[in-house]
């Protein structure tokens, strides 16, 4: 009766790796429990989901072809967009976000196009990335979710796709303040994104900075964005705090793969119970202000709360 914060199957999003193809599994050893699937399967996955009320899925195309300019990510029978397609016919009435970024895309591992002396190049690839979001609307995608965290990309995209016909069907999940972490490891295993050389600094956001990451989260809003997202979650609780307060849409939050690994390796070591430390985790993501938090452990958790 008295306790403030809720935590709900609805409240859950469960990311998945899609490959080409069918019938195929593939187990990723920096995160166990979860796999990479191909589309028949992630639908089966989706199903799963949706029967226990988790309300969403957030998906991540692994292409067979990589090239320096990420040009499958637009492809309409990618990993993606045929898992769209089969989820959308599976499960009619789950949320379908799409994760848009090139890093899985190209050759070299990088969000956007790399110039001459391998610099980032962030207007060039706007274009590229509202090309992928037009791909993902086109097959039926409820969010798009840009990733890159390139300057300007929100506004790109959100005219790509009201010029071809998505403006009220299709929404931006934007990844609005999200942080340069060493977090991310066992998810760029997961998709094959590591940079060959490198890093991500120019354009993912500094650790250290809590007003930047909100303003970041504002400008988004600005430029067109229908829900804010956070990551990592649990080492930027006051950034979910300060965003939830000033920006006037949903602010999300993604339990990103080194959150989820820390806590399933510590408890196959004995530390504690999975479940209790998942629970008290995503309530306290919960409580910072997060509307929603993409997990991979929505389906466990929608299990233990039943």
């Amino acid at each position: 009766m008295l306790r403030e914060t809720v935590l709900t199957p609805a409240q859950l999003i469960l990311p998945l790796f899609v490959l080409p193809g069918e019938g195929r599994r593939e187990p990723i050893g920096a995160l166990p429990g979860v796999d990479r699937v191909t589309p028949d399967l992630a639908a089966e996955l989706a199903v799963e989901a949706a029967a226990l009320d988790v309300s969403g899925v957030l998906l991540f195309g692994l292409p067979e072809e990589k090239d320096a300019e990420g040009t499958s990510a637009w492809d309409p029978n990618g990993p993606t967009p045929t898992a769209v397609r089969a989820i959308r016919s599976a499960a009619p009435g789950l949320v379908i976000a799409t994760d848009v970024c090139l890093c899985q895309y190209t050759s070299h591992g990088h969000c956007g196009l790399v110039g001459p002396n391998g610099e980032i190049l962030n207007d060039a690839s706007l274009p590229a990335l509202a090309r992928a979001a037009v791909a993902h609307a086109q097959a039926g995608a409820d969010l798009v979710a840009p990733s890159d965290m390139f300057d300007g990309r929100i506004g790109v995209i959100r005219d790509a796709l009201d010029e071809e016909g998505f403006a009220e069907s299709v929404g931006i999940l934007a990844y609005s303040s999200k942080f340069s972490s060493a977090l991310y490891g066992p998810f760029r295993d997961a998709a094959h994104s590591t940079p060959s050389a490198g890093d991500r600094r120019s354009h993912q956001l500094d650790p250290a900075n809590r007003i930047e990451a909100v303003r970041e989260g504002l400008i988004d809003e600005e430029e067109g964005a229908d829900m804010l997202m956070v990551k990592p979650a649990i080492t930027a609780l006051d950034v979910i705090s300060d965003l939830s307060e000033q920006s006037d849409l949903p602010v999300l939050a993604y339990q990103v793969s080194g959150e989820y690994a820390m806590l399933r390796h510590a408890a196959d070591a004995g530390a504690f119970a999975f479940d209790a430390a998942m629970l008290e985790s995503l309530v306290s993501i919960r409580r910072a202000g997060a509307r929603a938090v993409i997990t991979y452990s929505a389906v466990d958790v929608a299990r233990w709360l039943a």
